[in-house]
């Protein structure tokens, strides 16, 4: 997962992961200037948090929730 430190949206994907009990490897971008560029090239998203299953972009905080809320984010980490 791809955050910063003063992102609300960031704070949230990761309470919404440490209360499923789920492992993630999360990446600073706050001393990148340029993370906007690096985001979309690798992800192609702009914003944060940027977040990524099995090297897949998934999207953003809203993206995470709408799949956890529709049982998708437990059948992709299950596959």
């Amino acid at each position: 997962m791809y955050t910063t430190r003063w992102c609300g949206y960031c704070v949230r994907a990761k309470t919404l992961l440490d209360g499923k009990k789920l492992e993630y490897e999360e990446i600073h971008l706050d001393e990148d200037e340029g993370f906007r560029q690096k985001l979309h090239e690798l992800t192609g998203g702009w914003t944060v948090p940027q977040i990524l299953i099995d090297g897949k972009p998934i999207g953003g905080y809203t993206e995470l929730w709408r799949l956890d809320r529709d049982g998708g984010l437990d059948e992709l980490l299950v596959a």
